[in-house]
């Protein structure tokens, strides 16, 4: 298997892979992260099953079988790039680190999620097609807009941490941060498209709807790191997606709300910011800081691969009752050691390479300036969430999905390349007369 560099070799624009590309990977996500009841952490890492815990695991089989009995199951014939080998390389280790997890059970049905997501990915990757994803993240917003409507609509019971957090269903409110930033994102990457109006799919003013909509109940979920990573990524997309002129953006618009917030709302800005804890809270980032003391400690015991997928899960329970490192880059050396975050670390940067690559391009700035947005989202949120560094949630789901977003993008690129294939004549031609030298003329 060969790797490729930046921008393999010339190839036709492939079709439009159809249905699946979008319902898939929206399929995964849905299953992972929408619940219908809410469960003790303890039974989660026990690796005990419900109904709803089968149905999610029926949902990642259905989707792979599906992918098999459509396509088969055979190994790559083209070159991969280097994008996808980190993406493998990545899924693989995690995957086998569950072998030595002490939460055998939960290390390998997540693990086996996460195969089977970078596989629908790879897929998506390799098939698809732009007007595909365009459709994906589409979707995406209608159906976090609708969980709006449902959380709206009909509160579900909240526990003792969560009752003045808005959120949907039994989604928690940090889970729902994160569905609510990417839907920003998507929005405004779409919105912004003004020299290009074919990219959208609805008038104008419905994406200006479902921006306050979508802004408005991630304000009300209070998840601050969601909050944040918007912002930054927001900023990152602005001043990608519309080039120079972005970056003019980003400073008068950032200018303007900076000084209308500071003037006129700042007593709600810091309402949101300390959201009623104390100054030891805060101090503490609400005990995510003796959470990672304790992360770092476990990390120091097992440095080189880490206790295994899964182990961050429930190894802080006992003693600080939080589950998962809170922190992605902390969870994955929890839970993977130094191998496992130099991978993620290199797929990370491969991610934004590739993409700080293809922005350069006008007919490519849209898309890959949205994807560096979300990247950006996603690296600010990690920040107090691990879900970027662990399987089966929309934050590691979107991840792969933008892997394959970006192979996609590459692909279109490569084949607007001019072909630098020499022609040969046919062997019946005749000779073609060559103009005399000098030497000859004299």
């Amino acid at each position: 298997m060969k790797v490729s560099g930046v921008f393999p070799r010339r190839r036709p624009p492939a079709p439009s892979a159809g249905w699946w590309a979008y319902v898939l990977p929206l399929a995964l996500m849905l299953a992972s992260d929408y619940k219908l009841r809410s469960r003790d952490i303890d039974d989660a890492v026990g690796g005990s099953a419900d109904l709803t815990v089968l149905v999610e695991i029926a949902v990642y089989g259905a989707a792979l079988l599906y992918l098999g009995w459509r396509f088969g199951f055979r190994l790559p014939r083209r070159r991969i790039t280097g994008l996808l080998f980190a993406g493998w390389m990545f899924a693989l280790y995690l995957a086998m680190s569950s072998l030595w997890s002490p939460f055998k059970a939960l290390g390998a049905v997540r693990g086996a999620q996460l195969l089977i997501t970078m596989t629908v990915a790879h897929f998506v990757a390799t098939r698809a097609t732009r007007a595909d994803l365009r459709r994906l993240a589409h979707a995406f917003i209608v159906i976090v807009v609708i969980s709006v409507g449902i959380g709206i609509a009909h509160p579900f019971p909240r526990t003792k941490h969560t009752q003045d957090r808005f959120n949907w269903l039994f989604v928690h409110p940090v889970i729902a941060g994160v569905y609510l930033g990417i839907a920003i994102l998507l929005v405004v990457g779409y919105l912004v498209r003004w020299t290009t109006p074919r990219d959208r799919l609805w008038h104008p003013l419905v994406y200006v709807g479902a921006l306050a909509v979508l802004s408005g109940a991630l304000v009300m979920t209070g998840t601050r790191g969601a909050a944040m990573g918007a912002v930054a990524g927001i900023a990152v997309l602005l001043a990608t997606a519309r080039g120079p002129r972005g970056r003019v953006d980003v400073l008068i618009v950032g200018a303007a709300v900076s000084a209308l917030g500071v003037l006129a709302f700042s007593d709600k800005i810091m309402a949101f910011a300390t959201r009623g804890e104390s100054a030891q809270q805060l101090a503490s980032l609400n005990s995510r800081t003796d959470l990672w003391t304790l992360a770092l400690n476990a990390f120091s015991e097992e440095p080189i691969f880490g206790r295994g997928l899964g182990a961050s899960r429930g190894l802080f329970l006992e003693e600080i009752g939080l589950g998962g490192g809170h922190n992605a880059f902390i969870n994955v050396l929890v839970d993977d050691g130094v191998v496992g975050a130099v991978v993620f670390s290199a797929l990370l940067l491969t991610l934004a390479v590739v993409l700080l690559l293809l922005v350069r391009r006008i007919d490519l700035r849209a898309d890959a300036g949205t994807a560096l947005g979300i990247l950006a989202f996603f690296l600010v949120d990690g920040i107090t969430t691990e879900g970027l560094a662990a399987p089966a949630n929309v934050s590691g789901i979107w991840l792969m999905i933008l892997i394959a977003w970006t192979e996609v993008m590459r692909r279109d690129a490569a084949a607007a390349l001019p072909s630098v294939v020499p022609s040969v004549p046919p062997p019946d031609a005749p000779p073609v007369p060559q103009p005399e030298s000098q030497a000859q003329r004299a």
